[in-house]
């Protein structure tokens, strides 16, 4: 009996854990508030801009395909990984729907490491040798599946974008949550371009070679020297570079020393009223729009739990860095507690900006102008 006891106490515990970060069985999730209305009139006007812009998204995890095969993984995620299941089919049905032409499809670099510890995710050891860039590999193969099986159109730039929307197909730009697998391999950056890859997060919850993370107290390091060399590699190649996750120190750093846009993908800015260690500083929004990249508006459950507050997030972001520098990064499959949990609401996001007075100039360029702009900026030699 007492055995039993500890097993359940066990599971339990890692369940509570998981609830903690918002993962959940799918049946047991229930939709956030909306808080606002449509009429069928403003909700028309939505679908139809829909028609003729490209919608995008620049930061999310569709289906959680990062989980299929990964090897080595802790506790956590392996019952991450038993309650999300996979659901590739699911979202790709959400962004038709919904309207989305094209996503960053982020695979998750540090995935074989994280655990919970603080209310957060951390590593809860390091790579074993050749481990980081092995399940690169493996996530790179998932990924580039969904396009040999037909699901997605590969887009290696900003025209294949607009040609898989103008086919009706749901287009993927692939990018890595952690550039973990580099290690010390200069090399290895034109070979991800090569292989398809577009954007790189250069650190996720996992202090590596190239800087420390936000999330992470001890990091003191910034920018490293082949962190340094890194953002020159990337610049030369055409990979976007995304500083989410990253230390202030390092992330002001890489806005210094890039010669391209460089992005924060999905956050939110630090204020008196809501404060995270996820979220940057004023300075930091300023430094990456002075770079001429954006701030990804983040759906996430901290500080809110409807809808219509994630919109007063996005007029905030606006207002504090420009029209220019703010795009969608909804953290898709991989968010906690999102207040917008599918592609489907996609149009009240857009309705919403309208109901509030944004041109149609300026929606364009939250849902998708501003992203290939970073893409096409990036891949100018």
């Amino acid at each position: 009996m007492s055995d039993k006891r500890v097993f359940s106490g066990g599971v339990l515990g890692k369940i509570s854990a998981a609830y903690q970060l918002g993962i959940k069985p799918v049946l047991f999730k229930q939709p956030p508030e909306v808080g606002f209305s449509l009429t069928d009139e403003e909700h028309a006007r939505a679908v139809g801009f829909m028609l003729k812009h490209p919608v995008i998204d620049a930061h999310a995890h569709p289906g959680r395909t990062f989980l299929r095969g990964a090897k080595h993984t802790g506790i956590l995620i392996k019952l991450y990984t038993l309650l999300g299941g996979f659901y590739e089919d699911r979202t790709l049905a959400d962004m038709k729907a919904g309207g989305m032409d094209a996503v960053l499809f982020s695979g998750v670099a540090d995935i074989q490491l994280l655990t919970i510890g603080g209310g957060t995710l951390k590593a809860r050891r390091g790579f074993r040798q050749g481990e980081a860039w092995q399940s690169y590999q493996t996530q790179l193969a998932n990924l580039k599946a969904l396009a040999t099986a037909g699901k997605v159109a590969l887009c290696l730039g900003s025209e294949d974008v607009l040609q898989a929307k103008a086919a009706g197909q749901r287009g993927a730009i692939l990018s890595m949550e952690g550039a973990d697998f580099l290690e010390e391999d200069l090399g290895r950056v034109q070979q991800v371009y090569e292989d398809g890859m577009r954007m790189l997060t250069l650190v996720h919850y996992t202090d590596n070679t190239l800087g420390d993370t936000m999330t992470n107290l001890d990091g003191t390091r910034g920018l490293t020297g082949f962190g340094n060399e890194v953002v020159a590699a990337m610049n030369e190649v055409g990979l976007m570079i995304d500083m989410s996750h990253a230390s202030e120190k390092t992330t002001l750093a890489v806005m210094a020393r890039t010669q391209k846009p460089a992005v924060i993908t999905h956050t939110h800015i630090n204020s008196a009223s809501c404060s995270n260690a996820r979220f940057i500083s004023e300075e930091v929004a300023h430094a990456v729009a002075q770079t001429g990249g954006y701030i990804g508006a983040w759906p996430v459950g901290l500080g809110m739990t409807t809808l219509a507050e994630f919109i007063d997030r996005i007029d905030f972001l606006v207002e504090t860095v420009g029209e220019d520098h703010v795009a969608l990064g909804s953290d898709m499959d991989a968010n906690y507690k999102p207040v917008m949990e599918t592609y489907r609401k996609m149009p009240l996001v857009i309705g919403a900006l309208f109901k509030r007075g944004y041109s149609e100039a300026r929606v364009a360029k939250f849902m998708g102008g501003n992203v290939l702009k970073v893409m096409d900026a990036a891949q100018a030699w």
